[in-house]
C-alpha cells in the first residue's frame, strides 16, 4: 500500500466563489442553516474526507453587499455537526488574538468529547483593525506580537488539555471516588501575556488534544506552523511555489524537533467541474461574469492599501507597491496576490476574476480526469500531502467531487475507500500527542 493523500473539505455557505450565491440553485441564506451544512458534512463524509473545515474571523469583513459573509461562530457549528456525522474531522478556526487560552481550551476539548475524537483547532492570530476595534482596542497588535502571544496561547492551551491524566477518572462506585485527584493538577503558568492557573474543568479528551491546524505562511507564520502545527492549510498558485513551500516547512519543522510526517501540508484547490473542459470552463467564466467589480475592486484596493480610483480595471496594478515587510496584516496573501498579477501581466479587471474563486487559491476548471490529475501530480512531486478542496459553488461543487473525482482517486490507490480509524488523529495519521513536561508538577510521560 502506496502513502494515500488527505482530503479536508472547506465549506463556505453558498461556495467560495464570490458570486456563487448569484446562481439560480443558490440559497443565499445557506450560511445560517445547520441542515445545509448537516448535509454538506454528510456528503464529505461520504466521500471518506479526513475532515470539514470552518473558517472565522471576529469581525464583520468586507461589504455586506458583496456576498453572503454573516456566519454562525464555528465552534458552535461543529458541536451541532457532531450529532450529525459519525467519522468524519470537525476543524474550526479560532483566534488567539481576542480569545482567552483557558476558555479555548475547553471549548476545543468539549467538541473533541462530543464528538467521539474528531476536534481540529485552526489557529490564527487575526490581522486588521476593524477586528481589533471590536475588543477594546483602537489597532491591532503587531504582527511579530501577534505570533508572540500565540505561541504562548497554545503552551497554555497545551497545558490545560495535559492537565488530566488519561487515567485520572476512576469512577469507582463501591470506594466513592470518582477521580484520582493527584493525577489532576494546576499548570500554574505565568508569561508575558497570559497568567492561568488551572486545571482545566474537563478531562483529557479522546485525542488528547485537538489537532492544531495553521493557515499563516508568512515567516512568523511558518516559524509558528514548524513548532505547533499538524495540519497546515496555504494557497500556492504554481506547482514550483507549492513544492518549495513544501520542502521549507518541513525542513523547519524537522529543524524543530519534530517529525515531517507529522505536519500534512494541504494546499487549497478550487474545482470547477464539468463533462467537458469546454463545459467547465464555461461554467467558470459564467460565475466570473456575476461578480459587481466595484465590491470586488473595493476588496483588492484595501489588501493593496491603495485606493480604489488608483486601479482601474483595465489596467495592471500600479509600480511602487509596499513590500510584505511593510505590510502588518495577511502578510503571505498581499504577496501571493501580487506576485500572481505581476506573474501573468493581469489587469485588475482579470485579477478580480481570478481572486473571485478562491481569494488567491489554485483554480481549476476541467474534467473529473483533469482534476483527479492534476491533484496526483502535485502530491506525486512533493508539493502537498493531500488538499483543502474549496467547491466554487455549494453543495453542488461538492457533490460532483465526492461522486466523480473522489473515485479515480480511490481507483488510482491514492486515497481511502473506508476510514481505517475513528479520530481525527488517525485519519491523517498523526499519532497520540505527547504529554508536555512539567517540572514542577512532575508529569512528563507520553500519553
Amino acid at each position: 500500500m502506496g502513502k494515500k493523500l488527505h482530503l479536508n473539505a472547506f465549506l463556505m455557505s453558498t461556495g467560495h466563489h464570490e458570486a456563487s450565491w448569484r446562481l439560480p440553485e443558490s440559497d443565499p441564506h445557506a450560511g445560517t442553516s445547520l441542515a445545509h451544512f448537516t448535509r454538506l458534512a454528510q456528503t464529505a463524509e461520504r466521500g471518506k474526507f479526513d475532515s470539514v473545515f470552518f473558517a472565522d474571523s471576529p469581525v464583520l469583513r468586507g461589504s455586506v453587499g458583496r456576498r453572503p459573509i454573516g456566519a454562525v461562530e464555528p465552534t458552535v457549528l461543529l458541536a451541532a455537526l457532531a450529532a450529525g456525522t459519525e467519522r468524519i474531522g470537525l476543524i474550526a478556526t479560532a483566534s488567539t488574538s481576542y480569545n482567552s487560552p483557558y476558555n479555548l481550551a475547553r471549548r476545543f476539548a468539549s467538541i473533541d468529547h462530543l464528538s467521539g475524537g474528531r476536534a481540529g483547532w485552526n489557529v490564527v492570530t487575526t490581522a486588521g483593525a476593524d477586528a481589533a476595534r471590536n475588543f477594546g482596542l483602537d489597532d491591532q497588535p503587531l504582527h511579530r506580537d501577534r505570533y508572540e502571544r500565540a505561541a504562548e496561547f497554545l503552551d497554555v492551551a497545551s497545558e490545560l488539555w495535559d492537565s488530566w491524566d488519561d487515567e485520572a477518572i476512576l469512577a469507582d462506585k463501591e470506594a466513592g471516588i470518582w477521580a484520582d485527584a493527584g493525577r489532576v493538577r494546576p499548570v500554574d503558568h505565568s508569561g508575558r501575556h497570559f497568567s492561568v492557573k488551572g486545571p482545566l474543568d474537563i478531562p483529557r479528551s479522546p485525542q488528547g488534544r485537538p489537532v492544531i491546524v495553521q493557515a499563516g505562511s508568512s515567516e512568523d507564520g511558518k516559524s509558528l506552523a514548524a513548532r505547533y502545527a499538524e495540519a497546515v492549510f496555504t494557497a500556492q498558485q504554481t506547482l514550483g511555489e507549492a513544492q518549495a513551500f513544501y520542502s521549507d516547512l518541513k525542513a523547519r519543522t524537522a529543524a524543530a524537533g519534530r517529525d515531517p510526517e507529522g505536519i500534512k501540508i494541504l494546499p487549497g484547490i478550487v474545482p470547477v467541474l464539468a463533462g467537458t473542459e469546454a463545459e467547465a470552463q464555461r461554467r467558470e467564466r459564467e460565475l466570473d461574469e456575476l461578480i459587481r467589480p466595484e465590491y470586488a475592486r473595493d476588496e483588492l484596493a484595501k489588501t493593496l492599501r491603495l485606493a480604489p480610483e488608483d486601479l482601474p480595471l483595465d489596467r495592471e496594478l500600479p509600480a511602487g507597491l509596499p513590500t510584505e515587510d511593510e505590510i502588518e496584516g495577511a502578510k503571505s496573501r498581499y504577496t501571493l496576490i501580487v506576485g500572481l498579477a505581476r506573474r501573468e501581466r493581469l489587469t485588475v479587471r482579470q485579477l478580480i476574476g481570478r481572486l473571485g474563486g478562491g481569494r488567491g487559491h489554485r483554480t481549476i476548471a476541467g474534467t473529473p480526469e483533469q482534476i483527479a490529475d492534476a491533484l496526483q501530480a502535485w502530491f506525486s512531486s512533493g508539493a502537498a500531502d493531500g488538499f483543502n478542496i474549496m467547491p466554487a459553488a455549494l453543495p453542488s461543487g461538492l457533490d460532483e467531487f465526492v461522486d466523480h473525482v473522489v473515485p479515480l482517486l480511490q481507483a488510482r490507490g491514492l486515497f481511502r475507500t473506508e476510514y481505517a480509524g475513528s479520530t481525527l488523529r488517525e485519519h491523517y495519521g498523526l499519532p497520540a500527542p505527547a504529554r508536555r513536561a512539567s517540572a514542577e508538577h512532575g508529569f512528563a510521560h507520553a500519553s
